[in-house]
């Protein structure tokens, strides 16, 4: 199955985005876009891509090990960017040391349950709300708007793991479905800067 681990922003601060996405919609050029799918907006932490089910068993006890480790933190979605000319996103606000320890945590866990992972970058928290069908969208209308955006902070309380299930039906437009096959509580005491994940 195709899983990452990732942190799913409560209802409220998604529907502000919803607000600023809906905005980017009725921009021109916005058709040269392929616009998310608003039920799976998150924020990926550790992509880990097909993982034998053998596996889970442990990715599970370490990836809870992870999140007993981090205590909660504050975070709010804030401004935007992109990746190349075709990745349009929402960046994140906050503490956003204890967002990339979480992430170094979670690919740690899924490393040492066996789980094979690209090589490691240092890590950018962000939500994809579009993709470029082509190299030539000029992405500049819609940065302009997102740089604007200021969403309300939340408590990121729970560390998820997600699987990805691609579209099949050939039909365009279709969306990846995803479906919470896991979630453990953040508990840590905080002040720690140990990225060991079990």
């Amino acid at each position: 199955m195709r899983l990452f681990a990732g942190v799913l922003p409560p209802p409220e601060q998604l529907a502000e985005l919803t607000h600023v996405v809906d905005r980017l919609h009725r921009l021109p050029g916005a058709d040269g876009l392929r616009w998310t799918s608003r039920p799976g907006w998150h924020l990926t932490l550790a992509f880990m891509g097909e993982v034998d089910e053998e596996l889970l068993p442990e990715l599970r006890v370490r990836l809870a090990r992870a999140a007993h480790r981090t205590p909660p933190f504050p975070l709010r979605l804030h401004g935007g960017g992109h990746f190349g000319r075709r990745a349009l996103w929402t960046g994140v606000a906050g503490d956003l040391d204890e967002l990339r320890l979480l992430a170094e945590r979670a690919d740690a866990a899924a490393r040492r349950a066996g789980v094979p992972m690209d090589e490691h970058r240092r890590y950018q928290g962000h939500l994809t709300v579009g993709r470029g069908r082509a190299d030539d969208v000029d992405l500049r209308p819609f940065l302009d708007v997102l740089h604007t955006f200021e969403g309300t902070r939340w408590q990121v309380g729970e560390l998820e793991l997600v699987r990805s299930n691609l579209p099949v039906s050939g039909v365009p437009g279709e969306q990846p479905r995803y479906e919470k096959v896991g979630g453990w509580p953040l508990e840590g005491a905080g002040g720690g800067r140990d990225v060991r994940a079990g």
